[in-house]
């Protein structure tokens, strides 16, 4: 059992890894800075610095909002 927990935890560690690398890359060529990210996000600037430093990452909800604003911007390009 401890074996499949590390394997989940290595799967949703790069899925989160790959996430939040989306969302800087969608900051980057949108030439938006992390407050602006922020408050698209309705979280505050801290919250979106610590993520992008990886010393946190997004609960639940918050990946939530991170997926929907970039598959709106999949959707628009």
């Amino acid at each position: 059992m401890k074996k499949f927990e590390n394997k989940s935890c290595l799967l949703y560690n790069a899925n989160m890894n790959e996430l939040i690398e989306k969302l800087d890359n969608y900051r980057l060529e949108n030439r938006i800075g992390q407050k602006q990210l922020a408050d698209k996000l309705h979280v505050h600037f801290s919250t979106v610095n610590r993520w992008l430093n990886g010393k946190t990452t997004p609960n639940k909800i918050q990946q939530y909002h991170i997926k929907k604003l970039l598959d709106t911007l999949d959707k628009t390009s």
